[in-house]
């Protein structure tokens, strides 16, 4: 069973930086693709950004587009978003997935981080 571990998150005032990492445990294939969402309080859950395993293709929600990096270190099977200009509306906690195969939805989550941008 592949377990996804978030880590990273906290506190920090706007305009700060945060890193978020995702480690994946007892896997034994490369997943096809892996991705970031987030929940904000009252809100549903949002893409924030993805990438394709193997080739490191990388796709971002507008919202995030020009701040936000998702990258992967598939030696250490670790996922990241490295978070920069934080703002409040960035708010949420954070979780990370994983889709095992090119068809379906994502496959495994993880129990989230949270974020918290102070103004």
């Amino acid at each position: 069973q592949v377990q996804l571990v978030e880590s990273g998150g906290g506190l920090v005032q706007a305009g700060g930086s945060l890193r978020l990492s995702c480690a994946a445990s007892g896997r034994t294939y490369s997943p096809y693709r892996m991705g970031w969402f987030r929940q904000a309080p009252g809100k549903e859950r949002e893409f924030v950004a993805r990438i394709h395993w193997s080739t490191g293709s990388t796709g971002y929600a507008d919202s995030v587009k020009g701040r936000f990096t998702i990258s992967r270190d598939n030696a250490k099977n670790t996922l990241y978003l490295q978070m920069n200009s934080l703002q409040p509306e960035d708010t949420a906690v954070y979780y990370c997935a994983e889709r095992k195969t090119a068809g379906g939805d994502y496959d495994y989550w993880g129990q989230g981080t949270q974020v918290t941008v102070s103004s």
